[in-house]
């Protein structure tokens, strides 16, 4: 899965990397989590536009919109199937930037180890992810998103068995493209990559608390 993230990038480079116009001066974070505001890049009439979306997808039909927190994430597996997701996967797809990403080993003592899941190369990271606007009786609207994932690969996968899906530079403007509504043309973005150049390492146990900030969460315990 995908449940916390970071993204202390420099805003350049997240315009360089998405080809964006001008995009509001927001501080680093380190520690994204469900339910919180993320920034996601989605294709509008006049380009492309970084949009403050709440994390955890709530569908248009909700009842509720707490179902959001069940809504973290999507299964690329099933994303074009599931009642929640089908309509934004064929219409409604965005790239959520990322530093790197969270996870946690459980070794026997019960303690759980937290890791930091980055490359090696790129300073930018893009998660697929799906957004969508809800409406309650109230009038309250919320715009939300949801993060898909994928199979492991063989560095993650001792630590979890699910990880977001990474697009590449070269599948940004077809996974954006709004005329692009048949799933089936997307699943090579979607499918299990190798990702050779993901590197994953020790940090300290401070980014267990949401309430902990700072460049120091990602910082490696063990010299590279």
């Amino acid at each position: 899965m995908c449940g916390r993230f970071a993204l202390g990038i420099p805003r350049k480079r997240l315009k360089e990397r998405f080809e964006l116009g001008e995009i509001p001066e927001a501080p680093p974070r380190y520690n994204i989590a469900p339910g919180q505001l993320v920034e996601a890049v989605v294709q509008t009439e006049g380009g492309r536009a970084l949009k403050p979306l709440k994390w955890g997808l709530v569908p248009h039909w909700a009842k509720d919109p707490k179902i959001g927190y069940k809504m973290i994430n999507a299964r690329a597996e099933t994303v074009a199937e599931k009642p929640s997701f089908k309509a934004a996967m064929r219409y409604r797809r965005c790239l959520v930037p990322a530093q790197g990403f969270y996870e946690w080993s459980h070794p026997a003592d019960g303690k759980g180890q937290p890791w930091f899941i980055t490359s090696r190369t790129e300073e930018v990271l893009a998660m697929a992810g799906l957004w969508e606007q809800y409406e309650s009786r109230a009038g309250e609207i919320i715009v939300s998103v949801a993060v898909i994932t994928c199979q492991a690969n063989a560095l993650v996968a001792p630590l979890h068995d699910r990880m977001p899906v990474l697009v590449e530079p070269q599948d940004d403007a077809r996974w954006l493209d709004p005329k692009m509504t048949d799933p089936a043309r997307l699943q090579d973005i979607l499918a299990p990559r190798n990702w050779q150049e993901v590197r994953a390492y020790r940090i300290g146990m401070e980014v267990n608390s949401v309430k902990n900030e700072g460049s120091g969460l990602v910082e490696p315990l063990e010299p590279a």
